[in-house]
């Protein structure tokens, strides 16, 4: 429990909680987190149920087609609702069990499987990349001439495992100075499902490419979790999604966590859309970026560490509760507490974080270092991310939550309710 502090609501509440603990010990099963009514853990039902109304107000102006949104604290789910549909055109609505393609999300999964090999003493994040893949014992960097073109140079030193989980690599989405030999490559954009290649040999392809900064030096956004799933399946001596499924989904209960979606669950797996010229627009069924992706028919074979998973909300939930619980969940250790620590704290140091004021990056997980800068609710020390299709979430370890925010819309331009949702969930606490 979050605070045992045995005075006034919060003894009412603790209690509370402890004896739905009681109450649900040795009868769940463990992917089933336990529930409580919001005020048992100190959160307004009146409040949570405006963010109902709020997001089915989304819905039915036409702005999203569908969403799951879930909010625990305490380790336990105190809210949980499913809005719109899976698929507008079939009128097939969501549900709480729902799979979407989580993106980006895919990077803490690989992140913590880094350092779980960190803690089995197979590698060190301060050493060379090319320590485990030799080809990235040595890169080069394109440097932008005045006059347009640009140079290809050296990189300083090598590119560290380290560099890669804070994204300080110099490694881009292949859009940078050199794009064009990137795009020749074809290795441009975070999307790999379609290819016919495992992600090992595409990566290895990478590195003969000219990055887009010196390492250690720019917060650039691009393939560096990519990279760390290679070196997994190096160090470990197991394709990704093997390793995955062993050291983390199945000791989690994570059952509905895939690179690929079995056929069993296809019918789960919800509809992506897109908001073009103001219109909310189903996505072509092609293989691409803003397509419905090769994720339930395709060549399975490129597991990609930065953006490949798909997930539902309980499943993802878990895994962030673990890291909450400072690497725990239902009695099964993933990470050390000194790790998660370390893994949640900004490591950006002088580097600038430009895509938000008052936040850094830690190891797969932006962070929170100054609320006043950042001028949004929150606590500093809270950690997130969030992924290409409009999803997000985020753990705030002061105030014992943990909020999963799920949906499919690729593009999302002018898309507000991520902010909606964090002032009202955040508002809904009452102690």
């Amino acid at each position: 429990m979050r605070d045992i502090h045995l005075s006034g609501p919060t003894m009412k509440r603790s209690l509370a909680l402890f004896v739905l603990a009681l109450l649900f010990s040795g009868t769940l099963h463990a992917q089933e987190m336990p529930t409580a009514l919001p005020e048992e853990a100190g959160m307004s039902s009146e409040h949570l149920d405006r963010l109902s109304s709020v997001l089915q107000g989304y819905v039915d102006e036409g702005r999203l087609p569908g969403a799951v949104a879930l909010v625990a604290r305490d380790g336990y789910v105190v809210y949980e609702e499913a809005f719109g549909q899976l698929d507008r055109e079939a009128g097939t609505p969501m549900t709480t069990d729902a799979v979407f393609r989580i993106a980006s999300q895919t990077k803490a999964l690989i992140s913590v499987g880094i350092m779980m090999l960190q803690e089995d003493g197979l590698l060190l994040t301060g050493l060379p990349v090319g320590t485990y893949l030799p080809e990235f014992m040595q890169t080069t960097v394109a440097v932008p001439r005045d006059e347009g073109g640009y140079d290809v140079v050296p990189a300083d030193r090598p590119i560290t495992v380290r560099d890669l989980l804070t994204h300080t690599a110099g490694i881009g989405y292949g859009n940078g100075p050199a794009a064009p030999e990137w795009e020749a490559a074809g290795i441009q954009g975070w999307y790999f499902a379609h290819r016919e290649e495992p992600i090992r040999d595409t990566v290895r392809r990478m590195a003969a490419l000219p990055m887009d900064a010196q390492p250690g030096t720019r917060f650039v956004y691009g393939y560096n979790t990519d990279i760390l799933g290679a070196v997994i399946e190096v160090v470990s001596g197991q394709p990704l999604d093997e390793f995955l499924a062993e050291r983390i989904l199945e000791p989690l209960d994570m059952g509905d966590t895939h690179f690929f979606l079995p056929a069993s669950k296809a019918e789960r797996l919800a509809t992506v859309y897109g908001i073009v010229d103001g219109t909310l627009t189903r996505a072509p069924e092609e293989s691409s970026m803003t397509g419905q992706g090769a994720y339930v028919e395709g060549p399975r074979m490129s597991f990609s560490g930065g953006a490949g998973l798909l997930s539902t909300a309980r499943d993802y939930a878990r895994f962030l509760q673990m890291m909450l619980n400072g690497g725990e969940l239902d009695g099964v250790r993933i990470l050390s507490p000194t790790t998660v620590q370390l893994m949640t704290v900004n490591h950006l140091g002088a580097v600038d974080y430009s895509w938000s004021p008052g936040m850094g990056f830690g190891y797969g997980f932006s962070t929170i270092n100054d609320l006043g800068d950042y001028g949004s609710p929150g606590t500093e020390g809270e950690y997130g991310w969030g992924g290409a299709y409009h999803s997000t979430y985020w753990v705030n370890p002061a105030e014992g939550l943990v909020v999963v925010y799920f949906t499919q819309v690729i593009p999302a331009p002018r898309l507000n309710e991520h902010a909606v949702l964090r002032a009202m969930v955040y508002g809904a606490i009452e102690e």
